[in-house]
């Protein structure tokens, strides 16, 4: 199969749709949404979590995978802090020792760690995961990796959906993001051409093991979902 065999996406509406039937299953199911650096997975999981949360907030968690950063001072050590956001910049078995535990444990809450944009660390046992959740989403660049460890984060998901977004689309809200947090127009745009474009090459060679696609169409109107929802009184 290649990316352009894979099912797509005809809207946000079908896609929470889908996301509600995989919800009501009666077991518990994590669902991943992968694509490159900038092509909108944080906007599409922050949308559908949202979606789903109206009806039954209990039953719906959002555990991001960029909880397993390594932090700077073990990057440093290994000396990768200059390229963070690699492939090998991550802990994916505990990644995927983390979702074999959200499948397996339902008994008690499941604690996840999140990633603090802020100060750019992962931050330890922030997101709770409840007997109550019946969907995980989690969204990340390499969850459809075929490489090493990385094999069994896939091995570990129920579905995992692919954002499709152009290169140019995808550099511009990379810098923008880069500059929002510190970085100098000149410096955003060299971390992106240096660090964030081979990371989107080395994903995009997988996109076969992807369930479904999301255009470029979907991303856009959960964005002015989100936007809606801030919106509101």
């Amino acid at each position: 199969m290649t990316g352009a065999d894979i099912p797509r996406a005809p809207g946000f509406a079908a896609l929470a749709e889908r996301a509600h039937r995989l919800a009501a299953r009666g077991d518990r199911v994590v669902v991943g949404i992968a694509g490159t650096p900038g092509s909108g997975k944080s906007t599409v999981a922050a949308a559908l979590v949202a979606a789903l949360a109206e009806t039954a907030p209990e039953r719906v968690a959002h555990v991001p995978m960029d909880g397993f950063h390594l932090a700077d001072v073990e990057l440093d050590r290994l000396g990768r802090l200059d390229r963070k956001g690699a492939p090998d910049t991550y802990d994916p078995a505990g990644f995927g020792a983390l979702l074999r535990r959200i499948h397996e444990e339902r008994e008690h809450t499941v604690y996840a760690p999140s990633f603090d944009r802020e100060i750019e660390q992962p931050v330890a046992g922030a997101v709770p995961v409840p007997p109550s959740t019946s969907l995980v989403v989690t969204e990340g660049n390499y969850l459809l990796l075929d490489r090493g460890a990385w094999r069994r984060a896939r091995a570990e998901l129920d579905e995992v959906w692919w954002c499709d977004v152009g290169p140019e689309e995808r550099r511009r809200r990379l810098v923008a993001r880069h500059r929002q947090f510190g970085k100098s127009a000149a410096a955003a745009a060299r971390w992106v051409a240096s660090v964030d474009e081979p990371n989107a090459e080395a994903v995009s060679h997988d996109v076969a093991r992807a369930d479904l696609v999301l255009p470029p169409t979907v991303v856009t109107e959960a964005l002015a979902r989100l936007e809606d929802r801030q919106g509101q009184p």
